[in-house]
């Protein structure tokens, strides 16, 4: 399984998530260091997505 890897400044990356995702809040995409597993969880539940298939897209950001 792949890593969660942030790089760059969050705050863009939760702006091109937002666009991509429009029902996303920033409660949503809240982040903080070493609460990976529960952004993703967050994530999973309003996108329906793999958790896997979205480590690859933020890693892509």
């Amino acid at each position: 399984m792949d890593k969660l890897q942030i790089k760059g400044n969050w705050n863009e990356v939760k702006g091109k998530l937002k666009q991509k995702y429009g029902q996303l809040t920033d409660d949503d995409l809240s982040y903080a260091e070493g609460k990976e597993d529960e952004l993703l969880g967050r994530l999973q539940k309003k996108t329906g997505k793999e958790r896997d298939e979205l480590i690859e897209e933020i890693n892509k950001l």
